[in-house]
């Protein structure tokens, strides 16, 4: 019921930020059980609620300490974000964000978990 909510409000429109945060907050404990999710930040347009219908949703992740997080754990939790939102997601580690943008982005986001 609750992958068809998300899927049905994300293909009609924009992807607003309350209920992506509700959504992911409403799957935190998986995030951090299945996951290893230390913290989980929202950021981009649907952060800032500049979204469109096609817009993807950023998040910006970091792992448990000593947690496997290899490519097919990564792959793995964006494909379940994906199904949770029912839509793209682009999903980062600090690690991985550009050294231009990295400062606003941690500044803009929007704490999840």
């Amino acid at each position: 019921m609750l992958k068809k909510y998300a899927q049905r409000i994300s293909r009609n429109r924009p992807a607003q930020r309350e209920e992506v945060l509700w959504l992911l907050r409403h799957h935190a404990a998986s995030l951090v059980q299945r996951y290893g999710v230390r913290t989980l930040a929202l950021f981009g347009s649907v952060a800032q609620g500049r979204s469109r219908r096609e817009s993807d949703v950023d998040l910006l992740v970091q792992f448990e300490p000593g947690r496997p997080t290899g490519m097919l754990e990564f792959v793995d939790l964006k494909g379940w974000l994906e199904s949770v939102l029912g839509r793209p997601v682009d999903l980062v580690t600090p690690a991985n964000l550009k050294p231009r943008i990295r400062e606003r982005i941690l500044r803009e986001a929007i704490d999840v978990l």
